[in-house]
C-alpha cells in the first residue's frame, strides 16, 4: 500500500498542477495617478498580487518573489474604459456574420429593450488587441441600431485575453431623444416621449408580476421588453439616454424630474452647456464626443470644444470614450478637451473613475486602490499627449501580450524590406 505521506504529496502536485498562479508584479519608481484620495505618486511602488493591487507606496518596499517593472520617468495610470462603445459585438460593420450591433425587429422584442448583448460578446473579436494594447482594459459595450425605441440591454465587459468578458451583465440599457431616435418612432419626437413614458408605467407595471404567456397583453412594450425595464424604473441601472440640443436635454431633465429614481446618463449632450447647471443639479451624468465643434445637423447648431470643461465646471459628472473601432484614440479626444478648458486631472478622470462610476463598476476598476482589479498601464509620458503610447498593460494583473493584428501585419510588410533595398519588376 502507498504510504499516507506519498498520497497527501500527489494530491498536492495534482492540485498545483490544475491551478494557474498569477504572478506577484510590482512596478517601480512611477508617477501613480491612483484617481483616488492618495492623489498623484511620485516614485511610487504598485504591487500586484494575485490578480488585485496589494499596495501602493512611497518607501522602497522588499521586492523578493516579484518580477519587476522599473517605470522611472514613466506614468502609471488606472486602465481606460471605453465608455459607450460596441466592442466584441461588431468586427466590419457592412459585413455579413460579423454584426451582432444591430437587430430587426422579432417576435419576443416590441420596442428592444429585451434585447442582451451578454449572449453576443465575442472575446477572440480583432478589436479587443486593437483596443488593449493602447491601455483601454474595459468598456461598456451595447447595440447600436435596432431601428427600435431602445438598443436593448448593454454590459460592462473586460479586454483581457483568454477569460470570460461579462464584467457586469444587462448593466444598463439605452434609447435615445435626438433626430435619428425620433426618425425610429414615428417621425416625429411627439409620438417618441409618448412611447417611452408609456415603456416606463409598463415597467412599473409588471413589476413583482407573474404573466401567462397565453393571456393577452396589450402593451406598447412586449412583456419581456418590460420586465427588462424592471431595473431602470427602479434605478439600479442607468438609463443612456442620446440627446444633442438643448430642447432635447431639458425634456431629459423633466424626465428625471417626473421620476426621480431614474439614474439617467445623457449621450452626446452636444449642446449640453448650454444646460449646464440643469444637469448637474439633476445629477445626470454624461458621456460625450468632446471634439464636436460643428453643426452636423440643427439638434447640434451650438457644438463647441469647450463642452466638456463647461460641464465639469458646472458640477457634471463627464466621461469621454464613445467609439468602437477607434476607442484607443479616446485619450487624445480627453487630450482636446483639456486644451479647451478641462483640467488635466478630469480629463483622465472621464476616461477611467468616471465611467466605472456611471456603471457602478468603480468598486473594482477606474482607479488604483488596495484590494482593487489589478487593470492598470504603464505610459511612456502623458497619455493624453499623442506622442506618449502604452509600454505595459496590465489587466487583471497579467501583464497582456502587446500584439494584435495591425502590429502583425505592421511587423511582416516592414521585414523584407529592413535593411536592404527592393528591386520591383513588371510580371
Amino acid at each position: 500500500m502507498m504510504n499516507t505521506k506519498r498520497l497527501l504529496s500527489l494530491v498536492l502536485i495534482a492540485c498545483f498542477a490544475n491551478t494557474v498562479l498569477a504572478k506577484n508584479i510590482a512596478i517601480v519608481d512611477a508617477t501613480v495617478h491612483t484617481l483616488t484620495e492618495q492623489g498623484t505618486l511620485e516614485n511610487a511602488t504598485v504591487l500586484i498580487s494575485d490578480g488585485t493591487i496589494q499596495s501602493i507606496l512611497t518607501e522602497p518596499p522588499s521586492l523578493q518573489g516579484y518580477e519587476i517593472i522599473d517605470a522611472k520617468g514613466k506614468v502609471v495610470t488606472p486602465g481606460l474604459i471605453g465608455a459607450y462603445t460596441s466592442l466584441g459585438l461588431v468586427e466590419v460593420g457592412m459585413s455579413a456574420g460579423t454584426v451582432d450591433s444591430s437587430a430587426s425587429d422579432n417576435a419576443i422584442s416590441q420596442t428592444g429593450a429585451a434585447y442582451n448583448v451578454a449572449y453576443s460578446v465575442n472575446p477572440n473579436s480583432s478589436l479587443f488587441a486593437i483596443s488593449r494594447i493602447d491601455g483601454v482594459t474595459s468598456a461598456a459595450t451595447t447595440m447600436n441600431r435596432t431601428g427600435q425605441l431602445f438598443q436593448g440591454q448593454g454590459a460592462f465587459i473586460s479586454l483581457a485575453q483568454g477569460s470570460d468578458p461579462i464584467i457586469k451583465p444587462a448593466a444598463f440599457v439605452s434609447t435615445g431623444v435626438d433626430n435619428d431616435a425620433a426618425d425610429n418612432s414615428g417621425g416625429s419626437r411627439a409620438a417618441l416621449w409618448v412611447a417611452l413614458e408609456r415603456a416606463l408605467k409598463e415597467a412599473s407595471y409588471v413589476k413583482g408580476k407573474t404573466f401567462n404567456p397565453q393571456s393577452p397583453w396589450y402593451g406598447v412594450s412586449s412583456i419581456d421588453d418590460a420586465n427588462a425595464l424592471v431595473p431602470v424604473v427602479d434605478g439600479e441601472i442607468p438609463l443612456m439616454i442620446a440627446a444633442h440640443r438643448e430642447a432635447d436635454l431639458l425634456q431629459v431633465i423633466a424626465l428625471k424630474k417626473r421620476h426621480p429614481m431614474l439614474n439617467i446618463v445623457v449621450l452626446y449632450a452636444t449642446e449640453g452647456w448650454k444646460v449646464a447647471e440643469k444637469l448637474a443639479e439633476a445629477d445626470i451624468a454624461v458621456i460625450l464626443n468632446p471634439e464636436s465643434n460643428l453643426p452636423y445637423e440643427f439638434d447640434q447648431l451650438a457644438a463647441t470644444m469647450e463642452n466638456a470643461g463647461r460641464l465639469h465646471e458646472s458640477g457634471v459628472t463627464v466621461a469621454i470614450g464613445m467609439n468602437t473601432h477607434n476607442i484607443r484614440l479616446a485619450k487624445q479626444h480627453a487630450g482636446n478637451a483639456v486644451s479647451h478648458g478641462l483640467p488635466w486631472e478630469a480629463g483622465l478622470a472621464a476616461l477611467t473613475i468616471n465611467p466605472a462610476k456611471i456603471f457602478g463598476v468603480d468598486d473594482k476598476v477606474g482607479s488604483l486602490a488596495k484590494g482593487k482589479q489589478a487593470d492598470l498601464v504603464v505610459w511612456s509620458g502623458d497619455p493624453m499627449e499623442v506622442t506618449e503610447a502604452a509600454e505595459v498593460v496590465i489587466i487583471n494583473g497579467e501583464l497582456v501580450e502587446m500584439t494584435s493584428r495591425q502590429t502583425k501585419l505592421r511587423d511582416r510588410y516592414l521585414q523584407p524590406t529592413a535593411g536592404k533595398s527592393v528591386q520591383y519588376t513588371r510580371p
